[in-house]
């Protein structure tokens, strides 16, 4: 369906044309500013991109278009608003025009979009419609839509870094092991449940099944035999502190964050959780390994189930992941945009 918006002093009108042959929850439409008091942006509207299964697109269903043309019209911006399915992103931002596109979704599509960006060298715009939202939030990107909207329209960019593994990218971190058993199970119970509901039974049915893993790692040209049942790198170091837990200090150190878990049983895994919830986990002791490297190779010979992300994927081992130092220009708040992207 394709709508085309179109503001005037009265407000905002709307003119809805069917096209046959598209996909169920397919729609486009163009909005403009509502007030003239707001001048729009010369050139062509922002390409608005919305991964229409993504947590908060899909629970807001049809009334997501209303809500996304009013933020961008009070906004001042002339906007192009597609949603497609997750599966698409990466084509609708290859075809996107402009030098700024915009990407509605979680992590995972901002991830799928950040590669097509950086390879073209274009500006990533953030709406946080994803259940988790980790990187809009580290980069202090305002829930609200309407917020985000003018975030977006002040075109404050700043370049952040970029994880690579094989051919491709993520903007939080990987995981191996345990945690893509967990988002395996999640995905499997489902249906309508919300993702962090499902979430509860797939960690306990992930955990009857623990298994230790012996992974044969390079780093600094050095081999690494680490025993984990999960490994995990992260885009740049996360902090283990009391009410931090999930955040970067940097985004731009160029180095990804590589930790293994140590505890071999259900009930060490279980104390290290919690260790890390209330900020009191001790490296050494929780740790088989904590490392921050430039890159990494994890070998095997074989495809396996990976969490990019937090986002299920199937790569080919042996594995490169490597920093892809202040790959993506990305559009962030002017007030703390330095924080929130490097120690400043």
């Amino acid at each position: 369906m394709l709508c085309l918006l179109a503001a005037s002093r009265k407000g905002l009108c709307c003119q809805l044309v069917m096209e046959r042959g598209q996909r169920g929850g397919i729609f486009s439409f163009v909005a403009e500013p509502s007030t003239a008091e707001v001048p729009p942006r010369p050139g062509a509207p922002l390409a608005v991109i919305v991964n229409g299964s993504g947590g908060t697109a899909s629970r807001l269903g049809d009334e997501l278009q209303g809500q996304l043309a009013e933020a961008f019209a009070k906004a001042g911006v002339a906007a192009q608003i597609e949603c497609v399915e997750g599966a698409d992103i990466a084509k609708a931002v290859r075809r996107a025009e402009g030098q700024t596109v915009v990407v509605g979704g979680g992590d995972g599509t901002l991830g799928t979009a950040a590669k097509e960006l950086a390879e073209s060298g274009r500006t990533l715009g953030i709406l946080p419609l994803g259940t988790r939202n980790h990187l809009a939030l580290q980069l202090g990107i305002p829930a609200d839509l309407e917020e985000a909207a003018a975030v977006i329209a002040a075109g404050n960019a700043t370049r952040i870094d970029l994880g690579r593994a094989g051919d491709r990218v993520f903007v939080n971190n990987i995981s191996v092991g345990l945690y893509p058993r967990i988002v395996q199970e999640r995905e499997h119970r489902r249906g309508a449940v919300p993702k962090w509901l499902a979430t509860i039974p797939a960690v306990l049915s992930a955990m009857r099944r623990l298994e230790v893993e012996h992974f044969r790692m390079e780093w600094n040209g050095a081999e690494q035999k680490v025993a984990t049942p999960l490994l995990f790198i992260g885009n740049n170091r996360y902090v283990l502190d009391a009410g931090r837990l999930g955040q970067r200090e940097s985004l731009t150190d160029g180095l990804l964050s590589v930790a293994a878990v140590a505890a071999p049983t259900r009930l060490g895994l279980i104390g290290t959780l919690l260790r890390l919830v209330v900020g009191r986990a001790d490296p050494e002791r929780d740790f088989a390994s904590l490392e921050d490297v430039a890159e990494v190779c994890i070998y095997g010979r074989h495809i396996r189930r990976v969490a990019l992300d937090g986002e299920l994927a199937r790569l080919r081992f042996p594995l490169k992941l490597e920093s892809w130092p202040k790959a993506l220009s990305v559009i962030v708040p002017a007030t703390g945009a330095e924080q929130s992207t490097s120690h400043g």
